[in-house]
């Protein structure tokens, strides 16, 4: 640092009086490493570096048989692939990446060799509310984001463009650090950012790295006029490619573009007796240099000295099939044939790959999109990654083209839409008799809690945790006086009470978890408590019911409430309308036939209002609107008279089931974690949980008349009693689990 007595009396007096410091202090001060970089409101070089352990909520070894399943497994069809075991983790990919990096999983990414290409479309379009099409019979309800994506996508662009860029800076930091020395990574994005990630990206990886900026052609019709417009419809996508290091993995060769019958008939436009032919070279280049063992003569004719592109005894084959041709000045050339065609190049302009025309998921991309990135940038066996993964094209295509992965996403239907997808990804690979790799479904365990709270930053602004702490508290006593229930203090998890039973409310931010569940029931036993009702937004994945039986068995009562969306309305909770209802629920029947056990599902109810807030009076005259109200989901008719009808689409109780799975020998498979202690020494927990063993599933597709179906296959037990455990997702994505103890 050189600066002169006068200037550091300059600076001195700045900082005293609290003022910016010029511009021209900033070379002067700090590395001039990074003189062109992209600044922004909020930037730091801060990276999260927590470890938090990975719980296995759910395990799919294979899909399920239609045959009577043997207790030794199945003999027919493919086979599931012994190893590594392919990731499906829910969660915020800030501390997914943060725990991938510093935890015990980093061993078991770099015994496969690293990741070795990372792709992600993150959301990069400011004015998406990502809210989706659920289908209901012969109509659809667009789905709102749950709370938890609300709060992800206000933290993404509460600031506009600065929030997004401080989001994507750390994550990005996190990935370059994942990857392995030959890896690759491919951001999705369009003419909104480019410019910006282009920026960040040669910032964390260096303008060195970057490989190639892909023009993606998505339509040919662009939206809006193209007359009325005052600029050109938008009718591209673009994909930043930048590597770790000079030695990346790209084969470009192995993408090459399969010519159209037009395209062939144009290329090979020339006939003889054989069929069809393109001239070809058949001597080498000047540019290549002298060759002086292929220089021979052939049929009258000797090359100069860079010779033929053959040894004589291929040529004469060669000359053998048809395939030598003369010109008429009696120059040589190879005779190319159609069937030989190995294809186009492929350049940076993508333009023949069409968007999904009927996506199952906003912003959902092309198979044959990730197909070609994915074959281009990896070997078979490779560990790839998606860690804004959606619908989960990346890992459908990574299985049936045999890379491992690991996927991850914050909303819980991204999960279940990828669950869905994958088994059957699953269940063709086997139908066809290919291999498949099992997979796993995590979450990010919060024992270490005083850890997730701790990010590894250092929170400069003391009066912003204050802000922060001051605004939930008052939405917790918002929470309160919703349930009409009265705050009470002195206690760390029970903030209330209603009647005789005392009220727990779950973290605002984050899912309510295990770790919120067992210091409720600590506090409940030192102080005596018997009855609490536990409030939240969201609940972790795997969290019911095994919770519920360990309080039963120490004297406790619990009863899990969904918070609903308006108690953001203060207007609706001061009319007293806020309705709580509890999580869903599901019977079932389990049926013998001598050893054979099926399972038949009998009933299941939700309680969900949504997007019904002053629908009555917001309904124009002639207009319908389809809402969630009181655990149904209605189509609401205003006609010309003010007069609302309803009809409801969920006529059936199965309506709101979209899958469900089933362990036929439920508790067999404790859930462990492993961590790192301050040592750095790996130790494993047990939970209290158990991993479920997806053994049989049932859900809907897009088939027409495809009906749910509610009754198992059988499996053969050989014990004389087992648990059985149902897992139902409803058709928001949102998962219930029962467990019942089943006797011969």
């Amino acid at each position: 640092m050189k600066l002169t007595d006068n200037e550091k009396r300059d600076v001195v007096k700045l900082i005293e009086e609290g003022k910016n410091l010029p511009e021209k202090y900033r070379f002067l001060l700090f590395d001039q490493n990074k003189q062109v970089e992209l600044n922004w409101n909020g930037k730091s070089d801060d990276v999260t570096n927590i470890d938090l352990p990975f719980q296995i909520i759910e395990q799919v070894d294979e899909p399920r048989t239609e045959k009577v399943k043997i207790a030794q497994g199945s003999l027919f069809g493919g086979k599931k692939e012994s190893g590594w075991t392919n990731k499906l983790i829910w969660g915020d990919n800030k501390y997914i990446l943060s725990s991938l990096k510093n935890g015990v999983m980093r061993d078991e990414i770099e015994k496969q060799g690293g990741i070795k290409l990372i792709y992600i479309d993150p959301p990069f379009d400011v004015g998406a509310d990502f809210s989706m099409n659920v289908e209901i019979g012969e109509t659809s309800y667009e789905k709102k984001p749950n709370i938890l994506e609300q709060i992800a996508y206000r933290d993404t662009w509460g600031r506009g463009e600065d929030s997004f860029l401080a989001m994507i800076f750390e994550r990005i930091k996190l990935m370059k650090d994942l990857l392995a020395e030959t890896g690759l990574i491919y951001i999705h994005c369009d003419y909104r950012l480019n410019a910006s990630l282009r920026l960040i990206l040669e910032e964390v990886f260096g303008k060195e790295n970057f490989i190639n900026e892909i023009i993606w052609k998505r339509t040919n019709n662009p939206k809006g006029s193209q007359f009325k417009e005052r600029h050109f419809g938008v009718a591209t996508d673009t994909i930043l490619v930048f590597s770790k290091t000079k030695n990346y993995n790209l084969e470009i060769a192995r993408v090459k573009k399969k010519l159209s019958e037009d395209e062939l008939l144009e290329k090979y436009n020339k006939e003889d007796k054989y069929g069809r032919y393109y001239p070809g070279p058949i001597l080498r280049s000047k540019s290549v240099g002298p060759r002086p063992t292929l220089v021979y003569e052939y049929k009258g004719f000797t090359p100069p000295q860079w010779g033929w592109r053959l040894e004589k005894k291929n040529l004469e084959e060669l000359d053998k099939k048809g395939n030598l041709g003369w010109s008429s000045s009696g120059a040589p050339f190879r005779k190319l044939r159609p069937n030989d065609d190995e294809g186009a190049p492929i350049y940076n302009l993508w333009d023949e790959i069409k968007r999904v025309s009927s996506p199952r998921y906003p912003t959902e991309k092309p198979s044959s999109l990730l197909e070609r990135i994915i074959l281009s940038s990896s070997n078979e066996n490779d560990l790839i990654c998606d860690f804004f993964a959606g619908s989960g094209v990346l890992a459908e295509v990574a299985e049936k083209n045999n890379r491992k992965w690991i996927c991850s996403d914050l909303g819980k239907f991204s999960i279940h839409t990828i669950r869905k997808r994958m088994i059957q990804v699953q269940r063709d690979l086997k139908k066809n008799e290919k291999n498949w790799r099992p997979f796993e479904i995590l979450n990010l365990g919060k024992y270490q809690r005083q850890h997730y709270i701790y990010d590894g930053k250092t929170e400069r602004d003391e009066i912003k945790i204050q802000i922060k702490k001051k605004k939930e508290y008052e939405f917790k006593k918002l929470i309160l006086e919703a349930y009409k229930s009265v705050e009470i203090n002195g206690f760390k998890t029970i903030h209330g009470k209603k009647n005789n039973n005392f009220v727990s409310i779950g973290p605002i931010n984050q899912p309510l978890s295990r770790n919120h569940v067992e210091e409720v029931i600590d506090e409940c036993l030192k102080n005596k408590i018997t009855n609490v009702d536990i409030l939240g937004f969201e609940y972790e994945m795997g969290l019911f019911p095994t919770i519920q039986e360990e309080a039963k068995i120490k004297g406790i009562s619990l009863a899990y409430k969904q918070i609903p969306m308006e108690v953001f309305d203060k207007r609706i909770v001061s009319r007293d309308e806020v309705k709580f209802h509890d999580v869903a629920y599901i019977e079932f029947k389990p049926k013998f036939k001598g050893k054979k056990l099926s399972i038949e599902l009998t009933d299941f109810a939700v309680f969900y209002n949504e997007d019904n807030i002053n629908i009555d009076e917001n309904l124009s005259p002639g207009k319908s609107k389809i809402v969630v109200e009181n655990g149904q989901i209605l189509e609401k008719k205003k006609d010309k008279n003010g007069v609302i009808k309803e009809n409801i689409l969920t006529k059936k109780w199965h309506d709101w089931i979209d899958y469900w799975s089933v362990d036929f020998d439920y508790e067999s498979k404790p859930e462990i974690i492993k961590f790192k202690t301050s040592d750095g020494k790996i130790e494993e927990e047990w939970t209290g949980n158990y991993i479920f063993e997806n053994e049989w599933q049932a859900f809907r597709s897009n088939e027409v008349d495809k009906k749910l179906e509610l009754k198992s296959s059988e499996k053969e037990i050989l014990s004389g009693k087992t648990k059985v455990a149902v897992k139902v997702v409803d058709i928001f994505g949102n998962d219930t689990m029962k467990v019942l103890e089943v006797k011969l």
